[in-house]
């Protein structure tokens, strides 16, 4: 059995740095999400007030073989990052460790007199293929405890084809038509499509989208506090460093009008978030400019999948997108 190491408090992303991210990208749900920079980041800038933080580290033959990061807020425990921001989460363990790492944990939580006292786990977007949807059922079961899944939300997702015009022949003819007919109408209007570059100021780029993002709609005005600021701009660094940092403007003049957040990571683009100002150039369409030139580029650069992550908007949809499902699962203790 493997054995867990409990580790409270921030600490951990410190302590299990050297290890961590390799694990990430072992790990059965291997998104941007798990990696250490947005765990850290998201703990730290955005945790809930009266919330603790828990990491359990399982361990075999002194190798780290899983990662649960837990914070604790009013006897539940909750996947760090969830659930506003963070679109995937899981536990942090290859397929083929993560019956034995949950059980590791589970054995942990339900035995340990060191973890704090709980009475529940409530498990936030679970992506449809992951392992832990059969796996947790078993183990509540074992444990005493009562185990119940639901739906949680959409991740609309384009399957990418290997060239840019068979995509388009795959859209609605409608929908194939206006896009196209956009997308002639920025390049004679001298529409420029520009990704930030590793040379360029990243932190200033940064602020160039947050102001778009604000400038979207009221409902990201009051969604982009101090908070998720501080967070895009970390993860923004450590997305370059690292090389999976897709940052895209349309600019017309040197005016930007709309910008895209993007990961390039794994094989997939992942839409993380978007900006665009309502009032500059609004008959280009900018947004959708960019959205279909970030598709056309990922075709080009032999991505496989653009993945617009969580929400059903209407505008996915017409991109071409089809919906896959995140889950919640619940697993609880009887509180009679």
């Amino acid at each position: 059995m493997l054995q867990i190491k409990q580790i409270d408090g921030e600490s951990a992303f410190a302590e299990l740095a050297n290890e961590w991210n390799d694990l990430a990208r072992r790990s059965m749900t291997n998104t941007p999400f798990q990696d250490r920079h947005y765990q850290r980041a998201w703990w730290h800038h955005l945790q809930p007030g009266d919330g603790s933080l828990h990491t359990l580290a399982a361990y075999g033959n002194d190798r780290l073989m899983a990662i649960a990061c837990f914070f604790l807020l009013d006897g539940l425990l909750y996947f760090n990052g969830c659930v506003e921001e963070t679109d995937y989460l899981d536990l942090i363990a290859p397929a083929e460790q993560a019956e034995a790492a949950w059980t590791a944990v589970f054995d942990h939580l339900c035995h340990s007199t060191q973890f704090p006292q709980w009475r529940g786990l409530d498990l936030c977007n679970v992506p449809a293929a992951s392992p832990s949807r059969t796996i947790l059922p078993a183990l509540a079961k074992a444990c005493g405890l009562s185990y119940a899944e639901s739906a949680h939300e959409v991740c609309p997702i384009i399957d990418l084809p290997d060239d840019f015009e068979t995509y388009l022949d795959s859209l609605d003819s409608k929908q194939r038509r206006e896009l196209q007919r956009k997308l002639r109408r920025a390049d004679g209007m001298g529409v420029d499509i520009h990704t930030v570059g590793p040379d360029e100021d990243l932190t200033q780029a940064v602020d160039d989208f947050l102001l778009l993002l604000q400038k979207s709609t009221p409902e990201k005005e009051d969604w982009l506090n101090e908070g998720r600021r501080a967070v895009f701009h970390e993860t923004a660094q450590a997305a370059q460093q690292a090389g999976t940092l897709q940052l895209m403007f349309a600019e017309v003049d040197g005016q930007k009008g709309a910008g895209l957040f993007n990961f390039d990571y794994n094989g997939r683009i992942w839409v993380y978030n978007s900006g665009l100002d309502p009032y500059a150039f609004s008959k280009l369409s900018l947004g959708w400019v960019l959205t279909g030139k970030a598709i056309e580029a990922a075709i080009a650069n032999g991505r496989a999948e653009f993945d617009f992550l969580r929400g059903d908007e209407t505008y996915k949809y017409q991109f071409g997108a089809a919906d896959t499902t995140i889950y919640r699962l619940r697993v609880m203790k009887d509180e009679g």
